[in-house]
């Protein structure tokens, strides 16, 4: 996508005009990258080389853990959310570039959609998510227990996603003559645009708004996802790899290196001084009585006690949501009737 707007960019203006972009990345990535299911490697060699190929004006975003935990910083992705159930740090992240970018522009273009329009997820391709009973991205995020509600709520949360995901598969259209596997691949990509993709558009248009910044996703144009959708599973994995299309189509266009990495989640911090900074905020977030009433101690004290090098970023997530939650009911004083 970003070497099609230069292209165009050069024709409508001059062969020596270049568009601005952008990535994001933290002041410890290259030394304390940890791969997971979601991260296959470190972003910001690749966003370089990506930007020197096409001829971008290219810049990087570098963010340090005490920028992240800064608690202005949070309140402010919270509240613009207008949730405590965010993604943490990716959150603040995103926020951040989004007023980094809006010092020079009104109007960006990303590159949200493309794994859903073209199957880039795990889940595509993963033997037990495709037959587990239940969104996939539950087996592959870890998400599932992100917010450790207190159990003496009762909210039948199973009950409401399994009602949920019975009423998604509904509206997946059936065609004649496709094999049970076939509509199980047209299955997944229909929960991912419908379900997945809509939380995603969510948090980017609200952290982007909150920076007085507009992101439009070229990826989500109606005819673009049509179309993609009525193409055979066969075709979109042609080669057996994520997004075989797109690939395809953008060879030449941007460097081999990038057209065949592995599918690489967006990036989230490392560093030790990132987890520990956490739990501290985690630990006071507990003080309140409130917040204690409406998460589960039992399941957020085992990510305190754990050394801040060796927590998992998915019992990592139980953390950030506790604090986001804290921050949410300061913000909004509600009153419960628990």
């Amino acid at each position: 996508m970003t070497a099609l707007l230069a292209d165009e960019l050069r024709t409508r203006e001059n062969p020596d005009a270049r568009i601005r972009s952008y990535a994001v990345d933290y002041s410890d990535q290259a030394e304390q990258f940890t791969g997971d299911v979601l991260r296959t490697g470190h972003d910001t060699p690749y966003a370089t080389e990506a930007g020197a190929f096409i001829g971008t004006d290219h810049s990087t975003v570098v963010l340090n853990p005490l920028v992240l935990l800064d608690p202005e910083h949070r309140k402010a992705v919270v509240v613009a959310r207008d949730s405590p159930i965010g993604v943490g740090d990716m959150d603040t992240s995103l926020y951040l570039l989004f007023g980094q970018i809006r010092k020079h522009s009104t109007v960006a273009l990303s590159g949200e959609a493309a794994d859903e329009v073209f199957g880039g997820y795990p889940w595509f391709r993963n033997p037990k998510a495709l037959a587990a009973p239940t969104f996939p991205w539950l087996l592959v995020t870890g998400d599932e227990a992100a917010m450790p509600l207190h159990p003496e709520l009762d909210l039948r949360i199973g009950e409401f996603r399994d009602d949920t995901y019975r009423d998604a598969l509904a509206a997946v259209p059936h065609l004649d003559g496709e094999t049970p596997a076939e509509h199980r691949q047209r299955e997944m990509q229909h929960l991912s645009l419908t379900r997945w993709l809509r939380q995603l558009l969510h948090r980017k248009d609200r952290l982007s708004m909150a920076q007085g910044l507009e992101v439009r996703v070229p990826y989500c144009d109606h005819r673009l996802v049509q179309y993609a959708f009525a193409t055979p599973w066969a075709l979109k994995s042609f080669d057996g790899r994520e997004k075989s299309l797109l690939r395809a189509a953008g060879t030449g266009l941007a460097p081999h290196s990038v057209l065949h990495r592995p599918k690489n989640h967006y990036p989230a911090t490392h560093h030790p001084d990132y987890n520990r900074g956490l739990q501290d905020l985690a630990r006071d977030a507990l003080a309140d009585e409130t917040v204690r009433s409406l998460a589960d101690e039992t399941l957020v004290k085992p990510c305190l006690d754990t050394a801040s090098d060796q927590l998992q970023w998915g019992h990592r997530l139980r953390l950030e949501r506790v604090v986001d939650l804290a921050l949410w009911l300061d913000h909004h004083q509600p009153d419960l009737a628990l």
